[in-house]
């Protein structure tokens, strides 16, 4: 028999917990699911859905300290782009603050600034060929900063899709001093400054190969710390070359921006043959800092069972790419793995990394893969759901899990 002091221990240990995500889709919606877990089982439910980033979503960014969740509304069919605000409750659903009209094709936004004073959210704009800033007032409310938009001279070599800068993502260095932008249509990463007053300042950019078409870019320090005369490497997904490049990153002194050195550069398959029509999506540093994650669309590589248990049937997969990152910053192919889909347009990993969320675009599907932490494997899927539309973005919201579900 358990001696009675033990029995309101084991009482308070929870048999199931869950976390909830959010979910972008062109459909017009940002969907709340709860991914529970039982014992190792896992499950994927819709909890709530909001309206209220219509008519296009493309991207979330979650300011998970504070509790909101911002929205980017690109805008496909529409003269504008918008910018809309959620607070997030605890139960994972959402209370929408603003709504603001912004330069079209807001793909990406990165939220930049002192971490106790002021801060803004800067938005990549494909269509728009542009990059905005918005002032983070608190509560959720923004107001309007600046634009910044660019031309080209003349059109890249890949002519259908480089006849005008198209900035697709916006990110910070680890140092949070630059703001970079990867410039599909200019072949640039641009690198931006800011000042007390949250503007930002162009400096020189890294310029790539003509025809890469620079999609999404990740840092990666091999020590773990980040520090202007720290190890930085930065890794490119390039859409149009179908490759993932890396560079080792010198800050400049006085502020004065970043100079980058290619160390690395080979197909986002590694060595093995890459499908004609692969366009390299998402790229993440695993949170143990020891892996490279690339999804791949497009190239239908790989023959996987359907994750309907009503259809037999096999189907074709796309593929998520995985590197070991060595501490000179080359990098190791590790996997191939299928994405159980088709477009892994976006993907997240949770905290501990034993999980990838994938927003699989043209199946309008949200798949959870397994992952082994240890060999940085990705596994089978354990949970899946159906959302309407065009998956965009997928996030993990750890900071407001669901807890406890039961003893």
């Amino acid at each position: 028999m358990l001696p009675s002091l033990l029995l309101p221990l084991l009482l308070l240990t929870p048999a199931s917990s869950a976390t909830s995500l959010f979910v972008a889709s062109y459909a017009g919606t940002v969907t709340s699911l709860s991914l529970t877990e039982n014992n190792g089982n896992y499950s994927l439910d819709q909890t709530f859905v909001s309206n209220d980033c219509a008519p296009n979503p493309s991207w979330l960014t979650l300011d998970a300290n504070r509790g909101f969740l911002f929205c980017l509304n690109e805008g496909l069919e529409t003269v504008n782009g918008s910018l809309s605000s959620f607070k997030v409750n605890n139960d994972g659903s959402l209370v929408h603050v603003q709504n603001t009209t912004t330069i079209s094709g807001p793909v990406s936004g990165v939220i930049y600034g002192a971490p106790a004073g002021g801060r803004a959210i800067a938005l990549a704009h494909y269509t728009g060929s542009a990059v905005s800033s918005w002032h983070l007032n608190g509560g959720g409310n923004f107001s309007f900063n600046q634009n910044i938009p660019f031309t080209l001279d003349q059109p890249g070599p890949a002519a259908e899709r480089q006849e005008a800068p198209h900035e697709h993502e916006a990110i910070v260095d680890p140092t949070g001093r630059y703001i970079l932008v990867p410039d599909l249509g200019a072949d640039l990463v641009r690198v931006f400054s800011y000042d007390h007053t949250l503007k930002l300042q162009e400096l020189d950019p890294l310029r790539v190969e003509a025809g890469d078409g620079p999609r999404h870019a990740a840092f990666y320090n091999p020590y773990g710390v980040a520090c202007e005369g720290c190890t930085t490497f930065m890794y490119v997904t390039n859409e149009l070359a179908s490759t993932v490049k890396g560079y080792a990153v010198t800050y400049e002194a006085n502020g004065g921006g970043l100079s980058f050195e290619e160390i690395y550069k080979s197909s986002t398959y590694g060595y093995l043959s890459t499908p004609k029509g692969n366009a390299p999506s998402e790229i993440h540093v695993s949170p143990d800092n020891r892996f490279l994650i690339i999804g791949n669309r497009n190239d239908s590589s790989i023959t996987v069972p359907n994750l309907d248990p009503a259809n037999s049937t096999q189907i074709q997969s796309d593929t998520i790419s995985t590197f070991a990152l060595n501490e000179d910053g080359t990098l190791k192919f590790v996997q191939l793995a299928p994405a159980y889909g088709s477009f892994p347009r976006h993907f997240s990993t949770n905290a501990i990394g034993n999980l990838v969320a994938v927003g699989l675009q043209e199946s309008s599907e949200v798949v959870i893969l397994s992952r082994d932490i240890t060999t940085g494997l990705i596994g089978e899927p354990v949970a899946s759901i159906g959302i309407e539309g065009q998956i965009t973005c997928v996030l993990f919201n750890e900071e407001h899990a669901l807890g406890s579900l039961g003893v």
